[in-house]
């Protein structure tokens, strides 16, 4: 009797909830967490298999056969099935997805990946007799050299924090060469490079807490003001992990923090470091994400789809400056990395470590319900000391692009004191509003309820909430005059002014359009630190955990845009942006000083800061969302829909809400549908259905009963709609 047909259950990439039956190719051996190769429709996608029955429900006519199975063994461990199986459940998001958005892109498609190999670069016999500190006009290039002396056995391109124009120059030196290496050809080195740093004994005692939960799960909240060292406690917590032959994964919000952690941990450790974010192409993702899953890799740095990233020997897992909403993915699978990073360390036995100097609400009653340990550092290390807040009231204040006459004053005593400033503005661009004096027309977005802004040195108007753009208009198209005005001011208008006031100053920009290019925000950065730029204004991209020990004083230009808003989060995002920007200023030996400009310098936010610090803004936080039952003492979701038409995501949320009351056993409440604060956006319109609970579980058993019923509904078929669990943006 012939043996019965392996039937492969597959996850597609796919909007659909559900699995598919394959029949499994002849001699294959399959396993879970294979990708396999499949036709679906018309197309040949990658699944991945799920599990392996004898036996299928489909028709025997209508079973489709796998068409390969590429890989010898499975690309998703066991672990990460299950953490990915759990996230799919939690989030609702369908399970095909969810495992398609934990592969590299590169692993996504039906040809054949590259060869397990990557290329590297180490010093040659010339390189290594040359001394950095004699290319004191090659900055970049003495720190290409810095960087791998200590590595013989060379280092991966995402590793080096230079642009590749900087490479080749070394190369045509015959200071560096490249080479091919395999993932399996180089073993783990961990030794260290440099001593590391005497700590304080707030840093000592959450070193040894760290240390103390090795090889067993414990959450701590690394809660330390800004400048206490956070990072040298991760380095030390590490060091024991890599000399055990342990792997360590850190999180960081943005791409913009990656070049200076890489350079932090490739300075301590010879550990070979696997970099993941969104400026890799796709084959140095796929080079780093094999580098991390053979062992080859010690330590992992990514933003937040690195914690997707398979370990051979997971040891530790830290999520940087843990509060920042970039951790939450806001589109398709809307995970949180950071709640995440604690369920993998839970289910892989290991610790896991939160650090922020302003931590998000959430893990703060998570430390009151005991869920995490809290480990503080109250002052900043070393000699550096607290800045102090000053509050400046614009109120009838003469000023021009947002720069008052007490803070230019303040700005040249800090400069005349070899001091670095960095101004912090919120808003790129030159102009926010184009308009034109004679008949009032304003310059919108074509798609989007929202005003195009001016950017004046590529003369164009661009939306930053759809990214159209056109030429910007030099008559009015609603009366014909020329008596156009950009009115308000962003980054680019902001700089202009500066060369004005300090001409022979040296200013640096850094925002979206001026890092742009690969390389480009890892050049910035290193110059900001260097302290060549005396001048530092930037946006977040600026503001958040860099260490610039030359700056003395940090302004935030604009206060009042963040002092005002529907979203319930708003005042703790405001809090925690003043804290870190004000964290920038006097790192180092010389004391530091911040400026807050606002007209509302009586809001009581700015008050219970300068008061009390974040700590204080964060107990009456919390009092208050308990008083409002908001979260983290209630759970939301967020039905989203939108549609080219208006009617139709309002109609299908109708019917949502009618589908969901029977279902809400006076357990859960549904707020809406109501239109989203813009409602059209890139040309479609959006709207909006919340839903709360007391409990979490309560809110899981609507949606899991609710969800089956949005896709019969035939309203749906009109719209595209979302779920997002655990909102960070209400809007």
């Amino acid at each position: 009797m012939a043996n019965k047909p392996q039937i492969l259950q597959v996850a597609v990439p796919s909007p659909l909830f559900r699995c598919f039956d394959y029949r499994a190719p002849e001699a294959a051996v399959a396993q879970a967490g294979m990708r396999v190769i499949i036709p679906f429709g018309k197309r040949r996608v990658v699944g991945v298999v799920l599990e392996i029955r004898d036996r299928t429900d489909v028709p025997p006519a209508r079973l489709k056969s796998a068409i390969a199975l590429p890989d010898a063994a499975p690309v998703l461990d066991s672990g990460l099935m299950q953490l990915l199986d759990w996230a799919a459940g939690y989030y609702h998001h369908p399970i095909g997805e969810a495992l398609s958005t934990a592969l590299p892109a590169l692993l996504r498609k039906p040809e054949t990946p590259p060869d397990a190999s990557r290329q590297r670069w180490r010093l040659t016999g010339a390189g290594r007799e040359q001394a950095p500190d004699t290319l004191r006009r090659a900055a970049r290039q003495a720190e290409v050299l810095t960087e791998l002396a200590p590595h013989p056995q060379g280092l991966p391109r995402e590793a080096l924090p230079a642009p590749r124009a900087v490479l080749t120059r070394l190369e045509q030196k015959g200071w560096i060469e490249s080479f091919e290496a395999s993932d399996t050809a180089l073993p783990p080195a961990h030794a260290l490079l440099t001593n590391p740093h005497q700590l304080n004994p707030a840093q000592q005692q959450a070193v040894e807490h760290i240390t103390a939960s090795t090889g067993h799960f414990d959450a701590f909240l690394l809660e330390g003001v800004t400048g206490s060292g956070k990072t040298e406690v991760y380095l030390q917590a590490i060091t024991p992990l890599l000399e055990a032959g342990r792997q360590v994964l850190v999180l960081v919000p943005e791409i913009g923090l990656t070049p200076q952690l890489v350079e932090r941990f490739s300075t301590r450790f010879a550990a070979d470091i696997a970099v993941l974010h969104s400026g890799l192409n796709d084959r140095e993702r796929l080079d780093a994400w094999r580098a991390a899953a053979s062992g080859r890799a010690g330590i992992v740095i990514g933003t937040r789809s690195a914690i997707f990233t398979p370990m051979a020997q997971p040891g530790l897992i830290i999520v940087d400056e843990e509060h920042d909403a970039s951790l939450k993915q806001q589109d398709g699978f809307r995970y949180s990395a950071r709640d995440l990073a604690v369920w993998r360390a839970r289910q892989l036995d290991i610790p896991v470590i939160l650090g922020s100097a302003t931590p998000s609400l959430e893990s703060l009653f998570n430390v009151q319900q005991g869920r995490y340990r809290r480990l503080h550092l109250p002052e900043r290390a070393g000699r550096a000391a607290a800045p102090p807040l000053k509050i400046l009231d614009l109120r009838g204040q003469p000023m021009r692009s947002l720069l008052s006459a007490a803070l230019l004053e303040a700005m040249r005593q800090h400069l005349d004191r070899n001091g670095q400033v960095l101004l912090f503005l919120n808003r790129r661009g030159f102009a926010p509003v184009l308009l034109c004096h004679s008949c009032g027309w304003i310059a919108e977005c074509r798609r989007c309820d929202a005003r195009m802004t001016l950017h004046r040195h590529s003369g164009e108007l661009r939306c930053h909430h759809c990214g159209s753009q056109r030429r910007a208009e030099t008559v009015c198209p609603g009366c014909g005059n020329d008596n156009l005005l950009a009115v308000g001011e962003g980054t680019e208008r902001i700089e202009q002014a500066l060369q004005g006031y300090f001409p022979d100053e040296t200013i640096l920009r850094i925002d979206r359009d001026t890092t742009r290019r690969k390389g480009s925000l890892e050049t910035a950065l290193a110059r900001a630190q260097s302290g060549k730029a005396r001048i530092l204004l930037g946006t977040q991209m600026l503001a958040k955990g860099h260490h610039f020990p030359n700056v003395t004083l940090a302004s935030i230009l604009d206060a009042d845009q963040g002092l005002f808003s529907a979203d319930f989060r708003a005042s703790e995002r405001m809090a925690q942006l003043i804290v870190q920007v004000a964290g920038r200023a006097g790192r180092a030996d010389k004391p530091g000083e911040v400026v807050i400009q606002t007209h509302y310098p009586e809001h009581p936010l700015l008050h219970q800061l300068i008061a009390g610090g974040y700590p204080a803004f964060a107990e009456a936080a919390l009092q208050e969302r308990r008083e409002a039952l908001l979260p983290p003492f209630a759970s939301l979701a967020l039905l989203r829909a939108e549609a080219t038409r208006a009617d139709h995501p309002r109609d299908f949320l109708q019917q949502a809400r009618e589908l969901a009351e029977p279902l809400c056993a006076g357990k859960v409440q549904l707020w809406g549908p109501v239109a989203d604060p813009m409602e059209r956006r890139a040309g479609r319109y959006r709207a909006q259905l919340m839903v709360q609970a007391g409990k979490r579980a309560d809110l899981q058993r609507l949606l899991a009963e609710w969800i089956p019923l949005l896709e019969k509904e035939k309203s749906a078929r009109k719209v595209r709609w979302s779920i997002d669990v655990d909102p960070v943006d209400t809007y």
